[in-house]
């Protein structure tokens, strides 16, 4: 079986509170994107031991931390199966904001239930996933939701911008999701993202806010001198996705840019 997990961008990012498990408490709309990995999973009947490969963009991780593999391990301990050849092509980048590694769990997961006919419903996938990451049940579907809670409290939302352009800018340093966490200052009194997107989008550029910003461009100051000299050529809207260390920006049309230094453009629609 062939499968290609899918991308997302964050559109507002509230970072409210820690709660009594440890994460933290976070409100932000997912968005699918058009940029995808490609994860190969076959049964292999003259083993029974499992296989797991992995090509394209390099992972400085164990398998035993790759979520592909927990997501393995994880059906194996909930159901009977046969041993699995699992190759994962990276074309979505790690430690960028993007979900690459929350998807390829979600995309293991449901293809292992097709797979073999399990029959598990699209709400139980959901809780698998939620044990597996706090963006992986985003990616059980394909459309946009708003996340509450650790990000797992799902709920569909209709955002009109399939008109517009996305330029994703891609630097070639990660950003640590659990460093930034340490870092950022939580703010529950703060607007919510839900009640800004529900605005004209004119008004995002001043209102919508991803709280990791304030955080990740301290560290990476050529970020956030990215994010102005796009609001300069004309973007509508430009944000850090995730915790970073990937950028967007929402264009009306497309532009002649020319990227420089460390960084890397890619030009894409929106899904309708």
């Amino acid at each position: 079986m062939l499968c290609f997990p899918f991308a997302k961008i964050n559109l507002g990012l509230a970072v409210l509170n820690k709660r009594s498990d440890g994460f933290h408490s976070i409100e932000s709309l997912l968005y699918p994107i058009q940029m995808y990995d490609i994860l190969e999973i076959i049964e292999d009947k003259t083993s029974r031991v499992d296989e797991f490969s992995v090509s394209g963009l390099a992972l400085d991780i164990a398998r035993e931390d790759n979520l592909v593999w927990k997501a393995l391990l994880f059906m194996r301990r909930h159901f009977d199966f046969p041993a699995l050849k699992i190759h994962l092509h990276k074309q979505i980048p790690s430690a960028s904001g993007l979900g690459g590694g929350s998807s390829d769990a979600a995309f293991t997961l449901k293809a292992i239930n097709q797979l073999f006919q399990f029959a598990v419903d699209e709400s139980t996938l959901k809780t698998y996933a939620a044990e597996l990451g706090s963006d992986c049940p985003f990616f059980i579907h394909s459309f946009a939701q708003y996340a509450r809670g650790r990000g797992e409290l799902l709920e569909p939302f209709e955002l009109k911008i399939s008109s517009l352009k996305l330029l994703l800018i891609i630097p070639d340093f990660s950003v640590s999701t659990q460093e930034a966490y340490a870092k950022i200052k939580s703010n529950k009194k703060q607007t919510s993202p839900k009640e800004i997107l529900n605005q004209p989008i004119e008004n995002w550029k001043k209102h919508l806010k991803n709280d990791f910003e304030a955080v990740v461009f301290n560290d990476f100051p050529s970020l956030g001198a990215w994010k102005k000299e796009l609001y300069r050529k004309g973007a509508i809207f430009v944000s850090l996705s995730g915790s970073g260390s990937a950028m967007f920006a929402l264009f009306e049309k497309q532009i002649d840019l020319k990227p420089a230094g460390n960084y890397r453009f890619y030009w894409m629609n929106f899904p309708n």
